[in-house]
């Protein structure tokens, strides 16, 4: 049966670990014969590699307090520094930059005070100080590209997402276009056939005169285009959302972001174009969360008073009020809906950790004329 990535994962983690220790211990029977507390030293210190995916402060802890125990006791080769170099390495790339160096220098003091007692071999000391040094900076420069590469791969899906919107845009843009100029060109002339026709027809009985199947048809089937043009225009200038804010959050939920929707004020049916600016608004607040703001609990608060809607989108993810995102197309487009309706939007990252958006919408504007 094929393992998972985190149960091969796992066993890797503990294939180094063993690793690690075995070669430890083979050097240490090599030198001195080392005693059973000796051994359990370095199991201790070199299995705690396994961890250190999960926990590599924990890991750097337990190795660095265990090997250094063992070269106090036991005075053994550079060897012993193997799984504190690992556990230096590991802490490095994880971000703990000062407990790695921290621990980095007690060990070396250990090793340093031992030699001095034991050989004064400095030859091995400078050579275990440029090992501490390497693994200090390969963890940070693994650490700097692995975030080099997650913001490569963020822009990438943040270009496709821009991408996709301008051309939702463009093609919004166009469908106004042919509707204006098909309502400037086609209405008229159908207008001035199907009322010539009426007029021809309404004439002929009149003055008892039989009127012509053809002028019928002809009013008829003007009357019949019209209502086609009416119903293509209608369908060509439509941007209705496709549900509720609350629908939005049930979508959410299941898309597994942790949100909740909570409605206060006397809540009550909007005209057309506060109640798209509602939704469009809360679709972009959450999809931003989705894409930006981790594993974070979103508040989504609809508060309806006599005169705004007061729309609320908060998260407490990761972002920084010290570095304020770039407006993309996503934030342009709300502020322009927003303003269009005369309300005000604030969108960015909150003081206490998270990002905010707010926007107020005026009520009682007028239905918006198809």
């Amino acid at each position: 049966m094929a393992l998972d990535q985190g149960t091969r994962r796992h066993l890797a983690d503990a294939a180094l670990a063993v690793a690690v220790g075995a070669l430890v211990m083979t050097a240490a029977a090599v030198d001195d014969g080392p005693t059973p507390a000796d051994y359990a030293l370095i199991t201790a210190g070199s299995l705690a590699l396994a961890a250190y995916r999960r926990a590599p402060r924990r890991v750097l802890e337990v190795s660095t307090v265990t090997m250094t125990a063992y070269v106090l006791h036991a005075h053994p080769g550079t060897l012993a520094a193997l799984p504190v170099l690992a556990a230096v390495h590991t802490a490095a790339r994880a971000g703990h930059r000062g407990v790695a160096a921290l621990a980095s220098a007690l060990f070396l003091a250990a090793f340093v005070a031992m030699d001095l007692t034991a050989r004064a071999s400095a030859e091995r000391s400078l050579l275990l100080v440029g090992w501490f040094l390497c693994a200090l900076v390969t963890g940070l420069a693994d650490r700097n590209w692995q975030a080099y590469l997650r913001q490569t791969e963020q822009r990438a899906m943040e270009a496709e997402r821009t991408r996709e919107e301008a051309a939702l845009r463009r093609a919004g843009e166009e469908r106004l276009r042919i509707a204006r100029e098909l309502h400037d060109s086609l209405t008229h002339s159908i207008s001035i056939v199907k009322l010539q026709a009426g007029v021809a027809v309404h004439l002929a009985r009149k003055r008892g005169e039989e009127v012509p199947p053809a002028l019928l048809a002809i009013q008829e089937a003007g009357g019949e285009a019209m209502r086609e043009l009416r119903a293509t225009l209608e369908v060509l200038r439509t941007d209705e959302p496709t549900g509720t804010p609350a629908l939005l959050v049930e979508r959410a939920r299941a898309a597994g972001l942790a949100v909740e929707l909570t409605v206060s004020g006397d809540e009550r049916p909007l005209t057309a174009t506060v109640d798209r600016a509602a939704y469009r608004i809360v679709q972009e607040a959450l999809t931003n969360a989705a894409r930006h703001a981790g594993p974070a609990k979103v508040a989504v608060q609809l508060d309806y008073s006599t005169a705004d809607l007061t729309i609320s989108v908060n998260d407490d993810g990761g972002a920084d009020p010290s570095c304020p995102p770039t407006p993309g197309i996503g934030l342009t487009g709300m502020r322009e809906r927003v303003t269009a309706l005369g309300g005000t939007l604030h969108a960015a990252p909150r003081t206490e950790g998270g990002f905010s958006v707010r926007a107020e919408l005026p009520l009682g504007l007028p239905e918006e004329v198809p």
